[in-house]
């Protein structure tokens, strides 16, 4: 039975402890952006005060986990929304209502503005990425005292059957059915094998926390600092497939400088005693040299962005969402200078070649 507004309106004001007769008439807005088969609504009352109301149904087993994530990264100190009420059998969530300005939002400020911002995100979420890397802390009593909160509820983490499927979501959603693109079977195979390798590369960079969609649109500024939604995919796996997300996202253009800027910042913050609060001596990756770490990036950058053009080839053709069509030249710019910087994926490169003469063309 699909619940209506009127009920999530009720379950609202339940949770917030609000009585109609004292706080007038809650108006509810539907809240249409982004790919999510979630429903969001923004509540508002009299007083200018208001909320956001999330429903979810069960097509997505992820959905399940929003709530549980939302505790586990709030305790770990990362910046996410505050959740006041969650039922879980009818898929109902209350929350903190960020505003409306996102980072994709300051894609035209100034870069010492876009930098600055950047630079926090990248702070706060490496919250997440060294979590897993965290040595044991101790007690008063000088014996190792295990202060991390609760390990919540998450989709299973990277491995070769997942990267591999993310290959075939390119594939097939992007290359073959947006682009019309068949490929040869002597191509193919030589194609797999490459990717067989970028998959063992990954997996080799180690099981870190990550988002999985870490880009500009599921970062809030509020107040002046970044606040991370859609974290529902949350899961074990390499933090340069998140670095990859923020800093070759199709959504946002970035120059060359700009993103080597922040790639060195990254290499810097993950690699050295940086002073983040939560982190102790021992870093992600301490003795990663600075080529290593940005061969890694490109790596990561590569498996992210044919995740993200398989997804826009769906969204756009198969659930009418045009708006991610035009995001697709920048993303297949984006895989080619990634695939041409990495020298190691040069059957990736011929591919993101033809699909940006198929693109073009039409």
């Amino acid at each position: 039975m699909i619940a209506t507004e009127n009920e999530y309106v009720s379950y609202a004001r339940y949770i917030l402890g609000l009585a109609e007769e004292d706080t007038g008439q809650m108006a509810i807005k539907a809240i249409t952006k982004g790919g999510s088969d979630r429903c969001f609504y923004r509540l508002s009352l009299e007083d200018g005060i208001s909320f956001l109301f999330m429903a979810y149904g069960r097509q997505q087993e992820e959905n399940a986990y929003w709530a549980g994530i939302a505790a586990f990264l709030a305790e770990l100190g990362v910046p996410v929304p505050v959740v006041y009420g969650h039922d879980p059998e009818r898929g109902f969530v209350v929350m903190e209502d960020l505003g409306d300005r996102d980072l994709w939002s300051y894609r035209h400020e100034p870069w010492e503005v876009r930098r600055d911002l950047y630079r926090r995100v990248l702070k706060r979420i490496s919250l997440i990425h060294t979590f897993a890397e965290a040595s044991p802390r101790k007690g008063k009593d000088g014996q190792p005292a295990d202060l991390s909160p609760p390990f919540p509820r998450t989709m299973k983490g990277y491995d070769r059957e997942l990267y591999r499927w993310e290959h075939d979501y390119f594939l097939e959603q992007f290359v073959r059915d947006l682009c019309g693109i068949s490929i040869g079977e002597r191509e193919s195979a030589a194609l797999r094998e490459e990717l067989e390798s970028l998959a063992g590369r990954l997996l080799a960079t180690g099981p870190a926390l990550v988002h999985r969609d870490l880009q500009s649109q599921n970062i809030m500024i509020c107040r002046g600092e970044p606040f991370f939604i859609d974290f529902q995919g949350l899961r074990r796996g390499s933090l340069f497939y998140d670095l990859g997300s923020l800093l070759c996202d199709p959504y946002v253009r970035l120059t060359g400088e700009e993103r080597d800027d922040l790639v060195r910042y990254a290499y810097e913050l993950l690699t050295k005693d940086s002073g983040c609060a939560g982190l102790d001596d021992e870093l992600a990756s301490p003795h990663l040299d600075w080529p290593s770490f940005n061969m890694h990036f490109l790596d990561g950058s590569a498996q992210r962005l044919m995740q993200a053009l398989g997804a826009f080839g769906f969204l756009g053709l198969k659930k009418g969402k045009d708006v991610f069509l035009g995001h697709i030249p920048q993303g297949i710019d984006n895989l080619r200078r990634v695939a041409l910087a990495s020298g190691r994926l040069p059957q990736l490169l011929k591919l993101a070649e033809h699909c940006r003469e198929k693109v073009n063309k039409d």
